[in-house]
């Protein structure tokens, strides 16, 4: 796993294809990287989160969004969300998006200023 940063390096982007968070440990493996010491907020892109992770149902939102918001860490996820077909992940999509710690972004640049 490689990270671009952004805003100064104070919004890391994890660069990989791989699947990386399916839990709310791997965001703490995550958060206490040692490369993201200063880091105030992070990318993920849709492929980086396991996909029942937007199966609401299953709590793994609520358990990996939790641990972002305790440990004071900002997230973006860029991904493509124009067209989710269940009402209650758009719900969600757009709550979140009124708020200060957790962003769903269709790219990049919408990420990084959303972390800004």
């Amino acid at each position: 796993m490689q990270f671009q940063f952004h805003n100064h390096n104070k919004v890391a982007e994890v660069v990989t294809d791989a699947v990386i968070i399916s839990n709310g440990q791997d965001v703490l493996d995550l958060i206490y990287n040692p490369s993201l010491t200063d880091v105030t907020g992070i990318i993920l892109h849709q492929e980086n989160i396991i996909p029942s992770f937007f199966e609401l149902h299953t709590g793994i939102a609520g358990d990996v969004l939790q641990k972002f918001v305790n440990y004071r860490c900002r997230l973006a996820i860029v991904g493509s969300f124009a067209n989710i077909e269940s009402n209650s992940l758009q719900d969600f999509i757009r709550e979140s998006n009124k708020g200060k710690s957790v962003y769903f972004a269709e790219n990049l640049t919408e990420a990084v200023t959303a972390l800004a």
